[in-house]
């Protein structure tokens, strides 16, 4: 569904990674999996044309995404930042209104079917109740789900999440995983999302790419690439597996 061919891309001269290439396949959570700097944000902006490479071709239905239109695009791909900054007070329901905009004109305002597009998103995330509220007045993980709401709003078949599990507790870690998941599965979305922690990747992935210093450690399954060998090489750092009932965990080992 989405080829990345010998992408190379540089900030003021740094070269981030030259000559990537994957492809994400229709209907999976793809995570990029990497330690800080390792380029997986830059990649991912890159495929929603925020970056222009270097050179290389990012092609989505085997179509150049610099011959998609941004509309075009916006209807597509669908994304969830790492940071978002609150500048104005929005209600949560406006903020899932904005995922309309790649079907709007420039001047038209939303319609009566817009905002119950946007009213089913919120229901499908469970946050509906919230809908009058302030934008600036609600949790870390009632925030992003508001975010993942704006996303089903712009019905993309691609989405795009950039650590969708920053600042959040315990608690609401797994809620936003097991939410993606489910979401997931219900649409047939195609998923690509990077996280730092393998035991997130490994619950709830079905392929994840290993990106160190702007290359590729592994790319497979988490059975076939989350090894103790590998998170050595990603992170510079020993683990230990271990298993119970049925799956698998990685800790860090204790200093010798």
């Amino acid at each position: 569904m989405i080829r990345v061919e010998n992408l190379a891309f540089a900030y003021n001269g740094t070269e981030i990674f030259k000559n990537l290439s994957i492809e994400v396949n229709e209907g999976e959570i793809f995570t990029i999996l990497g330690p800080n700097g390792s380029g997986k944000t830059t990649l991912l902006k890159c495929i929603e044309r925020i970056l222009i490479p270097k050179s290389g071709n990012i092609s989505i239905y085997g179509k150049d995404i610099k011959d998609y239109s941004i509309k075009e695009l916006g209807r597509i791909i669908s994304s969830v930042p790492q940071q978002h900054r609150i500048t104005f007070s929005y209600t949560v329901l406006d903020i899932v209104l904005m995922g309309r905009n790649p079907y709007l004109d420039f001047f038209s305002l939303p319609s009566e079917r817009d905002v119950q597009i946007a009213m089913k998103a919120l229901e499908e995330v469970g946050i509906a109740h919230l809908k009058a509220s302030p934008y600036t007045e609600i949790s870390g993980g009632e925030l992003r789900l508001t975010l993942i709401a704006r996303v089903l709003a712009q019905e993309t078949p691609v989405v795009i999440l950039d650590e969708p599990t920053a600042f959040l507790d315990f608690k609401n870690e797994f809620l936003i995983l097991n939410k993606i998941r489910e979401l997931k599965t219900k649409k047939g979305l195609t998923i690509i999302m990077t996280l730092h922690d393998p035991n997130l990747a490994m619950r709830f992935s079905d392929r994840i790419l290993m990106l160190t210093r702007g290359k590729i450690l592994a790319i497979g399954t988490p059975d076939e690439v989350l090894t103790s060998e590998n998170l050595k090489s990603l992170y510079e750092i020993e683990t230990e597996k271990m298993e119970s009932e049925g799956k698998s965990y990685f800790y860090p080992k204790s200093p010798s």
